[in-house]
């Protein structure tokens, strides 16, 4: 095999820019290398780099080969593209997201590689007005238009949470191959017995024989029409599990044909998606290896916005803060694209179940020959190369398609050819999964009450998965979540503005003011700035300045979720998941991502890795009384014993109650306090333990924090470090709440946003990015935020 990936050529259509490119790798971050543009990530620059997509560019480079005919193989080709072999054209290309292999022949010596990347601006308009009839696109995320034309990453040309650059480039590898190398695609299909695991085998194989072993237990068969199905029977397998269910084992599955040797990571396992008509409507929940288990977790969007800038190592970092939040699930939404194979590899080590949207979000999509047959080819093409691993849960058809039947003039004004239209693609989505992978966890779209149902998921709570949004869209209280009890809730969010941190990456502190132009070019959802705002008056007293406003805006946003999280979490099993919107960031933009761009945690992340303990107690108001509910997400039967206080913002606590219970798989009331027992001066706190080792606790404030009267605290702190590891040992002298350590130097917090109450020291440990830092430190409080100190 010969590797063409490295340093090519890039020049435009004009032959007034000619830079380095680094294969793989995007166009607009080898013009940045090169310094030809500005980084667009700082200030307003997006606006004065949207001219590279305008035009088309030519990626050149020169090899040489020993001439035998060869395979060229191209992954991630983005997107309408041309490439030419010695002048000679070989592929014409028009899809992100297949791979391609291509027979050539190239000569023996020097050869040139050419790809012509055509402008995906033009190339979307001109098939917008080759359409029958107009396939409306979503505008509110697409200030570059018709992203739905195009079998791109659709938030290339921008979304309510990205910048609109339209991107191209090659985010895979480009190669030669040997031709008739041995073997393809191996199709892998799991069946569990008492026992035993049966692991069928489908290898696509140039050969005569195929021989796959796994776990020490080998089988062999010939080869027919170009493949060969095997049967490995292994006894007592070890099994695979979800992170905080049991132990992540995988096994090498080794496939022999001839020569030609390929190796598959697999987890052994039984992952069932359940839904099925209930009582209360239609479930939908996952069972692994016969144990229900509820999916904790968040939605998932291209870790950058540019693919030059994407790295493996960045990613494990992002997916392991989701492992160390508790949570098991990750949803890789359906307008961005199908991941590497090191992407879910990673998962598959974590624990991470991966429910996996086909790439198409929010538009209306066409419906013709060609664009379904292009459809067809990419599904059988995803599914084949990333079914194997064991982190894959679900397959789900789209992103909010049967919402987007009711957003677009057109559509309301012909339904029923939209929804025909509609039909069209989802079904071919199905049928080529289902023939690719007969066994696949298959769900419609996201959200969808069920199969053929077109209902609003919106607002209907009763069947299959929902999206709710009332509470940022339509700015309802937070106390609205407590309104609907999901089966399934896939999406539901709040925003907050990044941390100062990456704050400073893109903005001078001149612009460091919520109205500013710079700060308002990295909002991109309309009236976000405005919402963000407005719940403040609603829930505290303004902050004191910008730095402040930025703090406060994340311990809503954590406020918001946890509402959320924990209130759905108490319906157990009545509901079996909450995924919130979103995990993490594609640039530095103020948005609904619990993790920064570039990893660091936001306040909601920290308390995401509270309120998704596996054991936990959750507060719910209703009908006079705060219900103490325990929860327990683990395999195990756990006692609990939960003990409440009314606590004054001095500090002073009484005990007002103590609740024992067993919990199992069911949440169960620990103990009911009557709201009247906790004075308007005062807030609930309480504490749990378990038998399993647990010992934990929160705090419920029955009003607004603007309604209380916060005292001083008095904060304090030490600083120690040792072995480059930074310790603050904080004190107060009364009630503190959302106490957060800041420092001016990357790095990382192992919590935040923790209530201090005066007496005990309470412990935050710092690990910078770069040893032989010294930091220097602050802490924010909710009193420091909001009261003025007198001058």
């Amino acid at each position: 095999m010969l590797d063409l990936s490295g340093t090519w050529t890039l020049s435009d259509e004009s032959g007034a820019y000619r830079v380095p490119f680094a294969v793989p790798g995007d166009g607009i971050t080898a013009l940045h290398r090169a310094g030809v543009i500005p980084d667009p990530y700082w200030g307003q620059n997006e606006y004065d780099c949207r001219w590279i997509g305008e035009r088309d560019w030519i990626a050149t480079r020169v090899f040489t080969h020993d001439g035998q005919a060869a395979v060229l193989a191209i992954d991630g080709l983005d997107t309408v593209a041309e490439v030419r072999l010695n002048g000679q054209e070989v592929l014409v290309a028009a899809n992100a997201h297949r791979r391609w292999r291509v027979p050539v022949t190239p000569r023996k010596g020097e050869n040139v590689i050419e790809i012509t990347f055509r402008s995906a601006v033009r190339e979307a308009a001109a098939l917008q007005a080759a359409m029958p009839f107009r396939i409306p696109y979503q505008e509110v995320n697409g200030p570059i238009p018709n992203a739905n034309m195009l079998r791109k990453q659709q938030c290339d040309f921008g979304w309510d949470w990205n910048i609109a650059l339209g991107q191209f480039g090659l985010w895979g590898k480009v190669r030669l191959e040997p031709a008739n190398a041995g073997i393809g695609d191996v199709l892998i299909a799991q069946r569990h017995l008492p026992g035993r695991a049966e692991v069928s085998l489908r290898v696509r194989a140039a050969g005569a024989e195929v021989t796959a072993t796994l776990c020490g237990v080998s089988a062999s068969a010939r080869v027919i029409d170009g493949s060969a199905d095997l049967v490995l029977s292994v006894p007592d397998p070890a099994l695979w599990w979800p992170a905080g269910q049991g132990a992540q084992v995988l096994h090498d599955l080794t496939i022999e044909c001839g020569s030609q040797t390929a190796t598959r990571r697999i987890g052994l396992r039984a992952l069932e998606h359940v839904s099925v008509p209930d009582a209360a409507g239609r479930s939908f929940s996952f069972r692994v290896n016969g144990r229900a288990v509820f999916a904790k977790g968040a939605n998932w969007i291209p870790a950058d916005a540019l693919n030059g800038r994407i790295t493996p190592d960045a990613v494990r970092d992002l997916l392991q803060s989701a492992v160390d939040a508790n949570m098991n699930m990750i949803r890789i939404w359906g307008g961005g694209r199908y991941e590497p194979d090191w992407f879910y590899d990673l998962c598959d080590e974590m624990g991470l179940m991966v429910w996996q949207d086909f790439m198409f979000a929010c538009h209306l999509y066409p419906s013709t020959p060609a664009f379904l047959a292009e459809v067809d080819a990419e599904v059988r093409d995803v599914v084949a190369r990333i079914h194997h691993h064991a982190c894959l849960a679900l397959w789900c058809g789209d992103n909010e398609l049967i919402g987007a039947l009711t957003w677009f003039p057109e559509s309301r004004a012909d339904r029923d050819r939209y929804l025909v239209n509609y039909d069209r693609l989802n079904r071919t989505i199905e049928a080529a999964l289902l023939q690719t992978l007969p066994d696949a966890n298959w769900w419609p779209s996201s959200p969808s009450p069920g199969p053929l149902a077109f209902g609003d998921a919106w607002h209907d709570d009763s069947s299959g998965d929902m999206h709710f949004w009332s509470v940022w869209h339509e700015g309802r209280d937070f106390d609205h979540y407590r309104d609907v009890s999901p089966r399934f809730c896939s999406e539901f969010g709040f925003q907050s503005y990044p941390s100062m941190s990456t704050i400073r990456k893109f903005a001078e502190p001149a612009d460091w003011n919520i109205a500013s132009p710079v700060m308002e070019s990295h909002q991109k959802n309309a009236g976000g700035n405005a919402r963000i705002a407005e719940t403040m008056f609603r829930y505290f007293r303004f902050p004191v300045d910008f730095e402040n406003f930025v703090y406060l805006s994340q311990v809503q946003q954590g406020l918001a979720i946890k509402t959320a999280v924990t209130h759905w979490r108490s319906l157990k099993p009545h509901c079996m998941g909450t995924l919130y919107w979103q995990l993490n960031d594609t640039w530095p933009v103020c948005s609904w991502s619990s993790l920064n761009h570039g990893g660091e945690w936001k306040l909601l992340h920290h308390m995401a890795r509270a309120f998704n303990a596996p054991v936990f107690v959750t507060a719910v108001p209703r009908d006079g009384v705060i219900d103490l509910v325990g929860i327990n997400d683990l395999p195990d039967l756990v006692e609990m014993t939960v003990t409440a206080y009314a606590t004054k913002m001095d500090g002073t606590a009484r005990e007002i109650g103590r609740g024992h219970a067993q919990v199992a798989e069911r949440a169960v009331s620990l103990l009911q306090i009557a709201a009247a027992d906790v004075a308007p001066d005062e807030v609930l706190t309480y504490g749990w333990t378990g038998s399993d080792g647990t010992h934990a606790g929160d705090i419920f404030a029955p009003k607004p924090w603007k309604t209380y009267d916060l005292p001083d605290p008095g904060l304090s702190f030490v600083a120690t470090e040792k072995d480059g590891v930074h310790v603050l040992d904080v004190t107060a002298k009364a009630m503190a709440f959302f106490v957060t350590p800041e420092t001016d130097q990357p790095g990382r917090w192992d919590r935040a946003a923790l209530h201090c109450g005066p007496g005990p020291t309470f412990r935050f440990t710092f690990t910078p990015d770069e040893p032989g830092m010294s930091p220097k430190f602050i802490l924010r409080d909710l009193h420091s935020a909001t009261y003025a100190r007198p001058k």
